[in-house]
């Protein structure tokens, strides 16, 4: 199956729709860590979003990670699922991840303006020097 297709068939499927949703009303790691190794902040200046990432690391790995902050539903619910995706992981193997690798969490094709949001979260993690 070609990736147009792929995405356009993803773009259809309802899940991926519930999917966002769920994660824009019910976020997962929402929320500020004290005493955190980590504390950034970034905003997306085209609509508003902004998002703080706060974290833990030990022994080389990312043990907890929280977001707060204001945006919209592919903001949040993309912040939500690349928390999910990276808690636990090691730095090594964070510092690999791409672009794609956290808007392929969403399942849908976005606008340019919504890939800005999508990636917000990627990009403000991406200001921690050890994610460099």
């Amino acid at each position: 199956m070609k990736l147009t297709k792929a995405i356009k068939n993803m773009n259809d499927d309802p899940f991926y729709r519930e999917l966002i949703l769920e994660h824009w009303e019910h976020p997962q790691n929402f929320g500020v860590i004290k005493n955190a190794d980590f504390d950034v902040t970034e905003n997306n200046p085209l609509c508003g979003d902004k998002i703080r990432l706060t974290g833990k690391i030990e022994n080389g790995k990312l043990t907890k990670i929280a977001f707060s902050g204001d945006g919209c539903a592919i903001s949040r619910a993309s912040a939500s699922l690349f928390t999910e995706e990276i808690k636990g992981e090691s730095l090594e193997k964070i510092k690999k991840k791409t672009d794609r690798d956290a808007l392929s969490l969403l399942g849908i094709e976005l606008t340019p303006a919504r890939t800005k949001c999508a990636l917000l979260v990627f990009n403000t993690l991406k200001k921690v020097q050890v994610f460099v």
